[in-house]
């Protein structure tokens, strides 16, 4: 069966809820919340990010998440929740799928990156 990137992307918003820039903004800094950028590198570099997030390519998410990688990241812990974003909101919400599906179960999708700027969200460049 053929899967269309508009059938994955409505799978991975019916699991992966979305949250508003100012829930986010609420949600920055605290111990238990962990920021994902998933956009390549030189659109981080280009805009900024949010500060402290990691910035790691949709690409590479899965092997920084899986504790039985060897380029496991220790700041993925499933007992935090994990609020990702990308340029629109497309590769977070696909990235975010995929990390339920790991066991990552408190996900949300931020969308893009720029509801961020547009709430005068802080940027780290």
């Amino acid at each position: 069966m053929t899967v269309t990137v508009q059938q994955m992307l409505a799978a991975a918003e019916a699991v992966v809820p979305r949250v508003t820039a100012a829930e986010a903004k609420a949600l920055h800094g605290r111990e238990d919340v962990v920021f994902l950028d998933v956009r390549e590198p030189n659109e981080v570099a280009a805009s900024g990010k949010v500060p402290g997030a990691l910035a790691i390519p949709r690409g590479l998410v899965e092997f920084r998440a899986d504790p039985a990688s060897p380029l496991h990241d220790a700041n993925f812990d499933r007992a935090k929740t994990i609020v990702a974003y990308c340029a629109s909101g497309g590769r977070s919400a696909l990235v975010l799928k995929t990390l339920h599906d790991m066991g990552y179960g408190n996900v949300r999708n931020l969308g893009g990156f720029k509801a961020w700027l547009d709430a005068d969200g802080p940027v780290e460049k």
